[in-house]
């Protein structure tokens, strides 16, 4: 592994010879740490080293075998940086030969910017059996909707067999719940074989609070902030330079001995660093220098609520340099024009010149007052790439951090949820889709644990509640730590085989289809494209332009048709009819748009058309 900084050193086992390995942990809190091997009931001394850092090399280990460190002859605790925790977060450390899997993925190469579109699932609930082994069965359903990344919610091992992933605390381990390291790497190589790439989201904002070792070992984290989850990670206090390569190697681990193809980055905004050179900007600029060394693409995506355009600028615009961000506000957006919302967050938003911004700009708060948040928030990123824009309708947030976790489908109806697709996948920037979005899924996707602590459990009921209590949500909150909850909240795949979501299905797989042939759909620069509001408060007209041709596309939020007078110029009548959400074929009722949209037409209820003209547009 490489070095990242004078006097750093590579954490965890390293493979030395056919049975031997080297351990290396940073424990400056320690005077004397022992490596513990509990199957042979060895205790072996390791050697101190300058910065903290301790090492051993032992012979006589075979992949598997099981380990500790003993510190100062006091506790018992696992490797921080352990590859994989067989026994739960409490046990031994396992041993893992990261170079033993016989790699197939040589030739792939990732999709570029414009033809990304990811597919966000959490491993234990995609399918029945809750496995990386069982998701390589569904790559062939990804690939026929038009899939071309696979986004897994984070896979570090958590306490309990039930969890977002956002508990993790041992960020180097590959949840054994999900099949472990070796399943792992088994599903990136099935995805790369069916040319999907795998981006995986990593946290490193915080720790779960139960299992957390680490500050037993050194000062991992600090009290000069705090997460809205527990201890912030000490990025930029005294000792804080092993704590930057810790996670720096973590990111470089996945890249490399999992074949990982981007990284989501949870929550940035939590990534508390006042140093010289902020936390990401370092990971980006290592990441960049990997893949110059190792050949590679790779892309970096953040989620962060600043709107901070600074996150996707290059470094030589002085930026982050960051591939993308999660855009928060094209879903709020829609979501609010659709819902009639105006609780919590939502109460920004609401208004179709909202919507407008959102699919013109990227950002609808690029330094406007934000009455929730009580400040200005943002700043315009409409000249930056729009492909550097994730957005979405829904997502693990959004949608489980309801009180009840309910689908868009659910609030909205199929009608609306359909015109929702159209807004996602054919305005500017990189779609992502919520697993079981596709048909139309609605059973719910909740927050759900599995805490061995039973005070633990208790303490996040409760906060849970109190986090609701400010969009006065009714009804019950689900028990997050009830199996029944965890159960509720896996996709019913037999729901493709009924006529609704099937015409679900069919009409998501039109539209990604759609986009995928045009460049004009891919388009990433804004200027190319124009947004603007109709006749009625819920109609809104938007054009693609590209080189192959232009594209009109007419949405109606209403609950009712309502008439569009576009005007009777020369060149609307170039344009004729593509696709319609009204067809039969995706569950419409057939009430059709004209098949050319010249002069005044009607758009039926929750509309969404498409209309076509090849003639070529200027750039």
């Amino acid at each position: 592994m490489q070095r990242i900084r004078t006097g750093s050193l590579p954490v965890g086992p390293q493979k030395t010879g056919p049975t031997s390995w080297r351990f290396t942990v940073w424990a400056p809190r320690c005077q004397h740490l022992d490596l513990i091997l509990p199957e042979t009931d060895a205790t072996v001394a390791m050697e101190r080293l300058a910065g903290g850092y301790f090492t051993v090399e032992r012979a006589g280990l075979a992949a598997g075998a099981r380990y500790l460190f003993s510190l100062d002859g006091r506790v018992r605790r696992p490797d921080p940086a352990s590859r994989h925790q067989p026994d739960d977060v409490h046990g031994p450390s396992a041993l893992v030969d990261v170079g033993a899997f016989a790699w197939t993925d040589a030739s792939f190469v990732p999709p570029p910017p414009d033809r990304r579109v990811t597919y966000e699932i959490h491993v234990g609930t995609f399918t029945p059996q809750g496995s990386f082994d069982a998701v390589i069965d569904r790559l062939p359903h990804l690939r026929q909707l038009g899939v071309t990344c696979l986004e897994l919610m984070p896979v570090a091992q958590c306490p309990g067999g039930r969890n977002w992933g956002y508990d993790g605390v041992a960020p180097f381990a590959p949840s054994q719940a999900y099949g472990g390291p070796a399943g792992l790497a088994r599903l990136v190589d099935a995805c790369h074989a069916a040319g999907l790439a795998v981006v995986l989201d990593v946290v490193y904002n915080h720790l779960g609070p139960e299992g957390n070792y680490l500050r037993d070992f050194g000062p991992y984290f600090t009290d000069r902030y705090r997460t809205p989850w527990g201890e912030a990670v000490n990025y930029d206090g005294a000792a804080s330079g092993p704590v930057r390569d810790f996670f720096l190697q973590n990111a470089l681990y996945w890249l490399r001995d999992y074949h990982i193809d981007g990284l989501r980055l949870d929550a940035v905004h939590a990534i508390y660093d006042q140093g010289p050179v902020p936390f990401v900007a370092e990971l980006a600029e290592t990441v960049a220098g990997w893949q110059v060394a190792s050949g590679r693409r790779v892309f970096l995506v953040a989620e962060t609520h600043l709107n901070d355009p600074a996150v996707i600028t290059d470094k030589a615009g002085g930026g982050l340099g960051l591939d993308g961000v999660w855009n928060d506000d094209f879903h709020h957006a829609v979501h609010a024009w659709l819902t009639g919302e105006k609780r919590g967050y939502y109460a920004d938003y609401g208004a179709r010149d909202d919507v407008v911004a959102a699919l013109a700009d990227g950002f609808v708060y690029a330094g406007r007052h934000s009455p929730f948040f009580g400040h200005r928030r943002g700043r315009p990123a409409g000249h930056l790439p729009a492909d550097r824009c994730v957005n979405c309708l829904q997502n693990h947030d959004q949608t489980g951090n309801r009180a009840r976790g309910e689908r868009l489908v659910t609030l909205v109806g199929p009608d609306a949820a359909r015109l929702a697709a159209a807004l996602l996948i054919l305005s500017p920037g990189s779609p992502l889709l919520f697993m079981g979005e596709e048909w139309g899924e609605t059973n719910p996707f909740c927050y759900f644990i599995s805490h061995l602590d039973a005070g633990l459990v208790e303490a996040v009921r409760q906060g849970r509640r109190r986090e609701f209590a400010r969009f006065r949500w009714r009804g019950a909150v689900p028990d997050p730590f009830d199996e029944a909850t965890f159960a509720a909240s896996r996709p019913d795949w037999s729901r493709l085989a009924r006529p609704e979501h099937a015409a679900m299905l069919a009409w998501y797989k039109a539209l990604l289809s759609l986009r995928a042939a045009s460049p004009a759909l891919r388009e990433a620069r804004r200027h190319l494209t124009r947004v603007w509001p109709l006749d009625d408060a819920k109609a809104l007209a938007m054009e693609r332009r590209g080189a192959d041709g232009r594209f009109l596309c007419l949405f109606n939020a209403a609950a009712r048709p309502v008439r569009l007078r576009l005007g009777a110029s020369e060149s609307l009548k170039a344009y004729a009819r593509c696709l319609d959400a009204g067809e039969a074929r995706f569950g419409g009722a057939g009430n059709l748009a004209p098949d050319r949209p010249a002069g005044t037409l009607t758009l039926p209820a929750h509309g969404a058309v498409v209309y076509t003209c090849k003639e070529a547009a200027a750039p």
